[in-house]
């Protein structure tokens, strides 16, 4: 089991919650040796690597190359590890030394498997899902009492991590006695 500090999980925890785990830009307030530091140790353990930046995708710099490169930095699937998160499978994680024609091609490959974060099991949000995922949905009145959570919270989980951070389309219905329930839209 590796063994990060606060500032080692925060930068991976980010970097699985964007696109192609980026892991910049990192912490506010994190900078000049302090940032090479921390970005040296995760390197060392094999959490993060360094990888040619792409610029036209606009990917934030680690550092400059010359020549007009840079490299930026990506989580491993052992930073991924580290801090719990289940990495996708079918190419969404960077693996070793991917470089960028590779990446654009996953990503042209599979587009359902660019979704920047997951779940994992046992997780309030997993039941929340769950929870909207039953073909009579939930209010936000149901939610509340099966989490033990605030009103506000529910809603907020559900605009923010749900639609915002997932992906997932909501569907709301206002239903008599019950109010507005929320639905996890099916395709088809």
């Amino acid at each position: 089991m590796t063994i990060l500090t606060e500032t080692q999980s925060l930068i991976l925890s980010r970097a699985a919650a964007r696109p192609g785990n980026l892991a910049l830009p990192l912490p506010d307030g994190l900078r000049g040796g302090a940032a090479a530091k921390v970005v040296e140790a995760l390197l060392a353990k094999g959490l993060v690597e360094e990888v040619e930046a792409n610029i036209r995708r606009s990917e934030p710099l680690w550092r400059e190359t010359g020549d007009g490169h840079g490299t930026t930095l990506l989580a491993t699937e052992a930073g991924l590890a580290a801090v719990g998160i289940e990495p996708l499978v079918a190419g969404a994680i960077a693996g070793a030394r991917r470089g960028r024609m590779e990446r654009e091609a996953a990503a042209a490959a599979a587009p359902e498997a660019q979704m920047p974060a997951t779940t994992r099991a046992g997780t309030k949000q997993a039941a929340l899902i769950a929870l909207l995922q039953r073909p009579e949905g939930a209010s936000v009145a149901e939610a509340a009492a099966a989490l033990s959570w605030q009103p506000h919270t529910v809603r907020g989980a559900i605009s923010g991590a749900l639609k915002k951070r997932l992906g997932l389309t909501i569907a709301a219905e206002r239903i008599d006695g019950r109010g507005t329930v929320y639905r996890i839209a099916t395709e088809g």
